[in-house]
């Protein structure tokens, strides 16, 4: 397992920055926020993301090692995706290892701001699609279905 990435002061002022952006209906770039419940508290936990559209479908990509937002998409399995005042209920469903390269090749090109925070994490080596796709095993990704009821 990866160590733990803290967000930087600056990160974290930034997220609460696009978050409140986005809670007055002003979403910001590619930027959607993820809301679960935390896994402890059952507290809903927000934060920002950009996912990867492939096929149609949304995913979620975890730059960041060890975020908790990851362990709890991962103890509730569902979350609200937040675009502006747009919200959608969604299944978080995590993909194994083998299917998560073909999502990763499409960060780089859908969110290229997006890159140098798995740089500065050391989870590639390079903005290239090829780097991306090696780092399946070090990076969850998730798909966001329609929630089931």
């Amino acid at each position: 397992m990866s160590r733990r990435h803290s967000l930087s002061r600056k990160h974290k002022v930034r997220n609460h920055v696009v978050i409140l952006l986005h809670r007055l209906g002003l979403p910001v770039g590619p930027m959607q926020l993820l809301t679960v419940p935390g896994r402890t508290s059952g507290l809903p936990r927000t934060n920002p993301v950009a996912p990867v559209v492939v096929d149609g479908t949304h995913y979620i990509l975890q730059a960041y090692p060890g975020a908790d937002w990851v362990k709890n998409a991962r103890a509730a399995g569902h979350g609200v995706l937040t675009r502006g005042r747009h919200a959608r209920q969604v299944d978080l469903v995590e993909l194994p290892v083998a299917e998560r390269g073909r999502v990763l090749r499409e960060f780089p090109g859908q969110v290229p701001r997006g890159v140098d925070a798995f740089l500065r994490n050391g989870l590639v080596e390079s903005a290239s699609p090829e780097d991306f796709e090696a780092a399946a095993a070090r990076c969850p990704v998730f798909r966001a279905e329609p929630r089931r009821s």
